[in-house]
């Protein structure tokens, strides 16, 4: 006789997504600003270490840009795991930054690799394909931190679901990122020091198209 085990334990998340409305994106940057509000201080000092971070590679151009595609995947799951914290009424540290290279750093590291060879084969391309490319990129990497933190996938799985993801709600993508240029831009006018805000709502606004659009979180 066949015994069953209880609890039945819950099945794998499998990467299973969702379409959204256009409508949602402001939604996202709403959230992204809640974020943001319940600890300005903590982050606006990590906004602060990531631009001195990516200052200090670009002392090295030839290294500046393979390590910044190797950090990306850990700096953006140690963001998304902040916003988890705010979520959940916790105490948000500047440490959380870094809480990926602890926990994470394995996988990560695998798919910071993968960014690194991508973005370096985009740029052996002519202008117009490689901007093709590198588009598909970032589709392809947008979710995959946080699948791989919070969804436990692999790295392949983590860039499969991302890209599906991505490219099945393309038109609400296309208005988030027109939204954010012109954002950026405003930011950048007070010598950059807007980015200090701005950092820390479009990362809330990833973790909020994260929970969004994913249907297992």
């Amino acid at each position: 006789m066949l015994k069953e085990s209880f609890p039945i334990p819950a099945p794998m998340f499998n990467g299973a997504s969702r379409c959204v409305d256009v409508g949602n994106v402001f939604d996202w940057f709403r959230q992204g600003w809640a974020i943001f509000l319940a600890n300005p201080g903590v982050w606006m000092t990590m906004t602060v270490i990531l631009m001195v971070i990516l200052s200090g590679l670009a002392i090295v151009p030839w290294f500046a840009e393979a390590a910044a595609c190797l950090l990306t995947p850990l700096l953006a799951a140690g963001l998304l795991l902040a916003c988890r914290k705010i979520e959940r009424d916790q105490k948000l540290e500047i440490r959380d930054l870094f809480a990926a290279f602890q926990s994470h750093s394995g996988g990560l590291v695998v798919l910071g690799v993968f960014y690194m060879l991508a973005m370096l084969g985009a740029g052996l391309l002519g202008a117009l394909p490689s901007r093709i490319l590198c588009a598909l990129i970032a589709l392809s990497i947008w979710f995959a931190s946080a699948l791989m933190v919070f969804n436990r996938l692999q790295p392949v799985d983590a860039l499969k679901a991302s890209i599906r993801a991505c490219l099945k709600n393309f038109l609400v993508f296309l208005v988030y990122g027109l939204i954010s240029l012109i954002l950026c831009f405003f930011a950048a006018l007070p010598i950059g020091l807007g980015f200090l805000v701005l950092g820390p709502v479009l990362a809330g606004s990833v973790y909020a198209s994260y929970r969004d659009i994913f249907i297992a979180v």
